[in-house]
């Protein structure tokens, strides 16, 4: 080995960088953009100990539920949907369920929780009780759909855009030029490649560690899969547009990991987003990744069909459009 070749490829490397001003930016910003995120999102002062889903107009209770609602270190989420807070009752993931239209509350019998907010209530509360009955699930299980999106995540987003800034920076999409392969034919074999690769990851991925843990499913792996075509191309052509017309590898890395980090960590990968910020959550809805989580989970823990997750796949196959034609119209060779 020669030292002197070995300093002047350090050098060069070292000074190729620096000159790309857009990497040298990013690696600068990044580590502030992701602080500043956590700070912002999941920054509180409140030590909640339960959580408590409302049904209704708070005013119209009487003075002992107002007393109850007012209580200290509980957190009370207002629910749309009591089928689907009851569900979640069920589950485990609310501890109680006040119904105040109907002057009625929900506890499940099987939840320590539930009996101290039930006593915390009192036998004068003017609500008549309710009660349902079901396991808690699993944190392995509320996990593994996030689990699995943000693997396919990586895979779609650096699997296709990184590579094709490859290319670029390489020279190969110039050759291709020569051919008669056109943009568009080019993009949609590079998504179908892509697409069933991680399609065939992940279905062995899954197949393995079912065997082993045995996640719950409650609805229909037939729906669980289109779900999981449907988020797979989205994320796919996401990173197409990265890689339309970027040819420095290095921008390329970090706007990739500008996309990835937010769904990282407000898709609902690791921990439910309920109770957090109204920004946080709105903002969470422009994400892909928390679409394909939610309609994966609803359908495996709470026996969703397709029609009750329509509103986030048609969100994804919408996205997923948007992405594929603006990667086409801007898309370069060289």
């Amino acid at each position: 080995m020669s030292l002197k070749r070995f300093i002047s490829a350090f050098i060069a490397r070292n000074r190729e960088f620096m000159r790309d001003r857009t990497a040298v930016s990013w690696n600068i910003v990044m580590p502030v953009l992701i602080v500043m995120g956590f700070a912002f999102a999941f920054t509180s002062n409140n030590s909640d100990l339960f959580k408590v889903g409302f049904y209704g107009a708070a005013e119209q209770t009487t003075p002992q539920q107002q007393q109850f609602l007012a209580t200290q270190h509980i957190l009370f989420i207002e629910i749309s949907n009591l089928e689907s807070a009851v569900t979640k009752l069920e589950r485990h993931q609310l501890d109680m369920i006040l119904d105040l239209t109907t002057s009625r509350y929900w506890t499940n019998q099987t939840s320590p929780e539930g009996y101290i907010l039930e006593r915390m209530l009192g036998d004068n509360s003017g609500l008549e009780k309710q009660s349902v009955s079901g396991d808690a699930i699993r944190y392995v299980d509320w996990l593994a759909p996030g689990v699995f999106g943000m693997n396919i995540m990586f895979a779609s987003l650096f699997g296709v855009g990184y590579s094709i800034v490859r290319y670029r920076k390489n020279g190969v999409l110039k050759r291709l030029r020569a051919t008669p392969l056109t943009a568009l034919e080019f993009l949609t074999a590079q998504v179908a490649s892509r697409l069933w690769l991680i399609l065939l990851v992940t279905v062995l991925v899954y197949t393995s560690t079912n065997y082993i843990v045995g996640f719950r499913m409650y609805g229909s792996y037939l729906d669980l899969f289109l779900v999981l075509v449907a988020g797979t191309l989205c994320l796919i052509s996401l990173g197409l547009i990265i890689a339309a017309r970027m040819s420095s590898e290095e921008a390329a890395n970090g706007l990739l990991n500008l996309i990835t980090l937010p769904m990282m960590i407000l898709s609902g990968v690791w921990f439910s987003l309920e109770g957090s910020s109204p920004i946080v959550q709105k903002f969470a809805q422009l994400l892909p990744l928390t679409h394909f989580n939610d309609a994966a989970r609803a359908i495996m823990l709470d026996g969703a069909s397709l029609l009750d997750v329509s509103g986030n796949l048609l969100t994804l196959i919408g996205m997923t459009l948007v992405c594929m034609l603006a990667a086409a119209y801007t898309f370069r060779w060289e």
